[in-house]
């Protein structure tokens, strides 16, 4: 898992221990230090520690003028035991909501596992984002099966061309237009 790193070809365009509006903002990083691990593995040291044990993330690009983020995943997320979803929301979502991001892009190829508890703080970040929506990209597809099974899926939209998207190949403004696209294509049907 150490080999595993955040995207980092969008680096050019945003970073996040930079971006002034980033709750990572002057955050700094080791190349040659693992310190972090999921489980007994170590992990990049890229990868950004938000509070969890088992899920690690990088905010790779974030728009506030387009009002979108896109934030790579990587390890088990646990709201079982951990409740990932509740320091997510507390410690990050909420800090992006209120600088005006209303549209997420969660990338989670490299999310192992899903661990349900209850809903309600899908539910909480989906009401805070109003016109907005959560778009769950090329996550394994047990982990999408888990997500259906404890209706997740009310709050993050995923399926179709959106489950094997070969998101690397665009910029990150043409990421997000093709997936507003596919939201609309969606909400009108």
């Amino acid at each position: 898992m150490q080999d595993i790193e955040p995207y980092y070809r969008w680096r050019d365009l945003y970073i996040a221990d930079e971006d002034e509006l980033s709750p990572f903002y002057g955050r700094e990083y080791s190349e040659f230090e693992y310190t972090n691990t999921i489980y007994n593995y170590f992990i990049h040291p890229q990868w950004d520690y938000f509070g969890s044990s088992t899920l690690y993330l990088k905010v790779i690009f974030a728009d506030y003028e387009m009002q979108f983020a896109v934030i790579e995943l990587i390890g088990e997320w646990n709201d079982c035991i951990n409740n990932d979803i509740m320091i997510l929301k507390r410690d990050l979502i909420d800090d992006m909501v209120g600088k005006g991001i209303t549209k997420f892009i969660l990338i989670g190829e490299n999310v192992l596992n899903f661990h349900a508890s209850d809903d309600c703080y899908y539910q909480e970040w989906f009401d805070d984002i109003e016109d907005g929506w959560i778009v769950a990209l090329n996550f394994m597809d047990h982990v999408l099966a888990e997500f259906s099974k404890n209706n997740i899926d009310y709050y993050l939209l995923f399926g179709g061309e959106l489950n094997h998207f070969p998101w690397r190949t665009f910029t990150p403004v043409q990421l997000f237009n093709h997936v507003e696209n596919v939201m609309t294509k969606r909400l009108t049907q």
